[in-house]
């Protein structure tokens, strides 16, 4: 099993352009005639309560105003993004991406089970990885009702399950979490753009550790997948979805 972590991850925002006004005590946004696209139906709630609880975090939020989590809602892809993402930077992980959807299509469990690893060559991917894809694939394939199954528990039992499948450890299933989940209170101490940023904005840029992460993440909650992702924003101009 890797350390499947990496140096920073951000997502693009929505199709939003309104906007923020935000205060440590307040936060609304003023809605335009442009619709905005899917978000968390907690979204808003969660960046009202983390504005109230920190400020920080209110100047954050102000800061990238419009700019939201945008879900997949599809675990399997999801989880293949997250395996493509581990240990390379947002902008090579987007690049691979890119090249491998554009070479092998949609990228669905049945597709990708039934496909020969020289599929994969030559799309920057390295053996291990695509080995991970395959392994990925052929266990949403064998088991059509996993993601349903998944759906249905909680945060610890989702990682538990998911973490038995080659190539994915915690930080993946965290990913998952946020991304397709959508669960509201994961925290990801493992990735290494928030410790950077956590670092940044709370300590002056000075080293942390996974405690004194939590720690300080410790008002956030319930919405610590919502500090995370604006963590992840002020450090990355690159999107990228998981």
């Amino acid at each position: 099993m890797v350390e499947d972590s990496h140096s920073a991850v951000a997502v693009a925002p929505a199709n939003f352009r309104g906007k923020f006004r935000v205060s440590p005590r307040l936060y609304w946004i003023m809605p335009t005639q442009t619709p905005t696209a899917a978000v968390p139906k907690f979204w808003e709630t969660a960046c009202q309560a983390l504005c109230q609880a920190d400020p920080v975090l209110a100047k954050i939020i102000e800061r990238h105003a419009g700019a939201r989590l945008v879900p997949r809602g599809d675990p399997f892809f999801t989880l293949a993004r997250a395996i493509v993402g581990q240990q390379i930077s947002v902008k090579a992980a987007a690049s691979v991406w890119d090249r491998v959807q554009s070479e092998i299509g949609p990228i669905k469990p049945k597709k990708i089970a039934r496909l020969r690893s020289s599929a994969f060559s030559g799309l920057g991917l390295s053996a291990r990885k695509i080995e991970y894809l395959m392994d990925l694939a052929f266990h949403f394939d064998r088991e059509p009702d996993l993601a349903d199954q998944l759906a249905l528990a909680d945060d610890e039992a989702i990682i538990e399950r998911l973490t038995q499948i080659r190539g994915i450890g915690r930080w993946t299933a965290e990913m998952a979490l946020i991304f397709a989940f959508m669960r509201p209170n994961v925290l990801p101490v493992a990735d290494l753009g928030l410790m950077k940023a956590i670092s940044l904005h709370y300590r002056k840029g000075s080293p942390i550790d996974a405690k004194t992460a939590q720690r300080i993440a410790q008002p956030w909650q319930p919405w610590r997948s919502v500090a995370t992702w604006y963590l992840w924003r002020s450090l990355d101009p690159e999107p990228v979805e998981y």
